[in-house]
């Protein structure tokens, strides 16, 4: 015969435990004390097991009792999870939501989207920072929900894409770096001379890119942006970033911008595939948007 352990008996363990008594509980649950002095006993007796040592003045949880009353809770608290989760699916709310972008994108862009969507459900929130190729394949194979990353060449027909605006990109070196001796520094039989410095791009099944780093170049492959940076203000190389990335780096005199007219401007884009739209992914699209146009015009 099987034991069954419903989550009525669950819920007066636990309640015993945090009231200290069987009247204490039976007051906040609502019933008699003899009713859960029964229900108790007959589940002794359905499990085959002692929960309670009733030697002494008061009954106290035994081993084999705490154990009960702490797995117990866990499955309480699974239980409510999964409830609040069927809830927010049955109005339109996503349990989860990625959020992922190109490693050019400072994360902290992201965080007032933090709390806002806190207040409008219990959808849960990542950001995952990708780069180059990686940026698409995330969006193309569903591990990423939402993409804010440079606008593609092509966009694929199921994919909605919606200009956020531009962003500089410029060219950085240690001071002491010796490309800055150079006349024309960004020629690139220049450029050519110097170890570049790359974070490595994060697709998993598409052929990886390089950005900016010549054929026979001497390389150095970092795992994220703030590694790049770090290597460049370690002398390291030679590099492209992002200016929002660089800029704390420029103004301390850590790092200088190599050459007179550096700047690139990429178009960032927020990317979404058409399919699945939720309320979470939604209100985020509609957020980032707002943020930037904010950013604009500041």
């Amino acid at each position: 015969m099987n034991k069954l352990l419903s989550f009525e008996a669950l819920m007066v363990l636990d309640a015993i435990e945090r009231r200290g008594s069987f009247a204490a509980a039976s007051e906040e649950l609502g019933r008699a004390p003899s009713s859960l002095s029964y229900q108790v006993q007959k589940l002794e007796q359905d499990l085959d097991l002692v929960i309670f040592d009733r030697s002494g003045h008061k009954a106290v949880f035994t081993k084999a009792g705490h154990l009960l009353l702490e797995r117990g809770r866990m499955l309480l608290t699974a239980a409510d999870e999964m409830i609040a989760d069927a809830s927010a699916l049955a109005h339109g709310w996503e349990l989860d939501i990625t959020i992922a972008y190109d490693g050019l994108v400072k994360v902290d862009t992201f965080f007032p989207l933090v709390d806002g969507l806190a207040q409008q459900s219990k959808t849960r929130i990542r950001f995952q920072e990708e780069i180059l190729a990686g940026c698409w394949e995330a969006l193309a194979q569903d591990r990423a929900d939402i993409l804010v990353a440079p606008a593609p060449s092509v966009a694929p027909p199921e994919v909605k894409t919606q200009s956020l605006g531009t962003m500089d990109v410029i060219w950085l070196a240690h001071p002491d770096h010796p490309i800055h001796k150079h006349k024309y520094p960004l020629d690139p039989l220049i450029r050519k001379q110097y170890r570049g410095i790359a974070v490595a791009d994060t697709a998993r099944n598409l052929p990886p890119m390089t950005y900016n780093i010549l054929d026979d170049q001497p390389l150095l492959t970092v795992g994220s942006m703030h590694d790049k940076l770090q290597a460049l203000k370690a002398g390291l190389g030679i590099a492209t970033m992002s200016y929002c990335h660089a800029q704390d780096a420029i103004e301390s005199g850590e790092l200088v911008v190599i050459g007179d007219d550096p700047v690139q401007e990429l178009e960032l884009v927020i990317a979404w595939n058409r399919s699945r739209m939720g309320k979470a992914k939604s209100w985020c699209i509609q957020h980032i948007t707002s943020l930037w146009n904010k950013q604009a015009n500041h």
